[in-house]
């Protein structure tokens, strides 16, 4: 099966470019659905929420991404 028959099942086509941020990815999910009110799924399963709440929560994380980006490459991290 292709990437969109796996898409749903668990398996991730996303790989971290430094594996070792994860932990704090996952943090920054957690905070991001908490802020926003969006329960993350204990099984990582996304497939019973709505394109607008799994979108405002990636949406979100992005800006913060980029938020904390901004401050490292100023200098004030």
């Amino acid at each position: 099966m292709g990437q969109a028959g796996q898409q749903g099942r668990g398996s991730r086509s996303n790989n971290l470019v430094v594996p070792q941020a994860n932990a704090a990815l996952q943090q920054l999910k957690y905070e991001a659905a908490q802020e926003l009110g969006v329960t993350i799924p204990a099984d990582g399963y996304y497939g019973n929420y709505t394109s607008r709440e799994t979108g405002s929560l990636g949406g979100y994380i992005t800006k913060r991404l980029v938020q904390l980006a901004e401050q490292q490459l100023s200098g004030r991290a």
